[in-house]
């Protein structure tokens, strides 16, 4: 199957709304874990995932963190606009979440027919007694989205991630239909959270605790991170009828080198933790083949495109590959590798990095469950049948699987 003709309607099931897990369950490791592993599927909870894996593997997470990304501004005539941060304009979500005074954002905004012009929308808020003066500038718009700049004046000269703790809201899944809820503020991130920057949580995180992770630990299990900045464009489904149609969202990624060597001297199976931490690891092996075939452009901030581990032709191994990232990185002094990627993988990708997901179950017709498809083939179907008639837990709030499968080439 070729990538570009894949047709999103061979990705379709029924999810009844009831089926969709609205609230989090009481305790985060008591969520049922499908295991699939060489075509058998059977069940556990995932306070036993432990059993599953064995000394030497490698998990990986994702640390992001989930901002209250969503702002409201009421006009002088009662009309409400909300306006969603997606991702900072012309400097990195770390330095942005310490701006004084001025942040600009790429960002959506509800109700944009009623923000008219030049128009400045203002929101006044307290802070421990202390007055805050927030207001939002329209500067252009890009495609369905608004650069906005947000100034802000306060006594105690608050950065922007106190801004949005305090005025901002949750962005829970649309597929909620519901607000957030006090409880949401700690269940909606996962034990990892660190880097703020994500409009939506690395879901396949949120069934970790310590217990769990201790007892990972005691069987040989080694635990690295990366960080990924999950976009919104996580929830956009593919309304387009074959892939090649469909334009991928761009996510920022951070991984310390030391992650690649980590991997490189596994002597296991490298497990990533959710698909974004795929789709990071999976965008290093062609960030290192982009210095393989060019050995002289090396950046500080690299970008992989949609199609471009499908239009590669030669390829590298997966040591050669981080190798070429090690060496230039250290020739240049940095300990980070930084960039976006818009990685598209689907039916017919084939994984450089990655022996098992740990994945929560995903949307119809969406590129997450693509991603699955590409890593276990056409039994995702028997998967999520499984799933169904079991009284599983879908979305982000849902239960959890562990699918297994074997290099295709290394």
């Amino acid at each position: 199957m070729n990538a570009f003709d894949i047709r999103i309607e061979e990705f379709n099931y029924e999810l009844p709304d009831e089926r969709i897990a609205k609230f989090p369950l009481e305790k985060r490791e008591a969520s049922k874990l499908l295991i699939y592993n060489d075509g058998l599927i059977s069940q556990k909870v995932f306070s036993e995932i432990s059993d599953e894996l064995h000394e030497g593997d490698l998990i990986i997470s994702n640390n992001t963190r989930v901002i209250s990304a969503r702002l409201h501004f009421a006009k002088r005539t009662g009309a409400v606009i909300e306006i969603f941060c997606l991702e900072p304009v012309g400097t990195s979500h770390q330095d942005a979440m310490i701006q004084r005074g001025k942040s600009v954002w790429k960002c959506l905004v509800g109700g944009a027919k009623k923000w008219k012009g030049d128009e400045k929308l203002e929101c006044l808020f307290s802070v421990d007694n202390n007055d805050v003066f927030l207001t939002a500038t329209k500067i252009t718009q890009v495609a369905e989205a608004f650069e906005i700049e947000f100034n802000w004046t306060s006594k105690n000269e608050m950065v922007f991630s106190e801004i949005l703790f305090h005025a901002g809201e949750l962005p829970l899944p649309p597929y909620f239909h519901r607000d957030a809820e006090e409880e949401d503020y700690e269940r909606y991130q996962t034990m990892f959270a660190k880097h703020e920057g994500s409009v939506a949580a690395p879901t396949a995180g949120l069934h970790f605790t310590e217990d769990v992770l201790s007892k990972l630990k005691s069987r040989g299990v080694e635990h690295k991170e990366v960080t990924l900045h999950v976009g919104a464009g996580t929830f956009k489904p593919v309304s387009s009828d074959t892939m090649k149609e469909h334009n991928m969202h761009s996510e920022f990624f951070s991984v310390p080198i030391d992650l690649l060597e980590a991997i490189l001297n596994c002597e296991g199976r490298i497990i990533p933790v959710g698909t974004t931490s795929m789709r990071t690891l999976e965008s290093l092996y062609w960030i290192g083949v982009q210095l393989l075939e060019q050995p002289n452009t090396m950046s500080n901030f690299f970008q992989i495109e949609q199609w471009q581990p499908y239009q590669i032709e030669r390829h590298f191994s997966l040591r050669e590959s981080f190798a070429a990232l090690i060496v230039q990185h250290q020739k240049s002094n940095l300990k980070t590798i930084t960039g976006s990627t818009s990685i598209l993988i689907a039916p017919s990708y084939q994984f450089r990095v990655c022996h098992g997901i740990i994945t929560n179950f995903h949307m119809p017709k969406s590129t997450l469950l693509l991603l699955v498809a590409a890593f276990i083939g056409d039994d995702w179907k028997r998967v999520y049948e499984f799933a169904m008639k079991n009284d599983f837990r879908f979305l982000s709030y849902g239960d959890s699987s562990l699918l297994w499968k074997k290099l295709l080439n290394d």
